[in-house]
């Protein structure tokens, strides 16, 4: 059986962040424009679902995954 992807821990200093600015502090993308582009290419997933916008709102405790990697928003 295979195991889960494990979860990084990304402290975000103020516990609310934008979801195309998460994905480069927790390292999942380069760039904003990389962020933009599997944004709308639908290949990121907050909370397990698809997210297509940009400037969601991520709270504590939501979980962030591309690529088989997932990040968790933390304090």
């Amino acid at each position: 059986m295979a195991r889960p992807a494990p979860i990084d821990d990304v402290p975000t200093h103020g516990g609310v962040i934008r979801l195309g600015q998460f994905l480069q502090l927790a390292g999942l993308v380069d760039s904003g424009g990389e962020a933009k582009e599997a944004i709308r290419e639908g290949d990121v997933l907050v909370n397990g679902e698809v997210d297509e916008r940009r400037g969601r709102q991520l709270q504590v405790g939501d979980i962030v995954e591309l690529g088989g990697r997932k990040a968790r928003v933390s304090e």
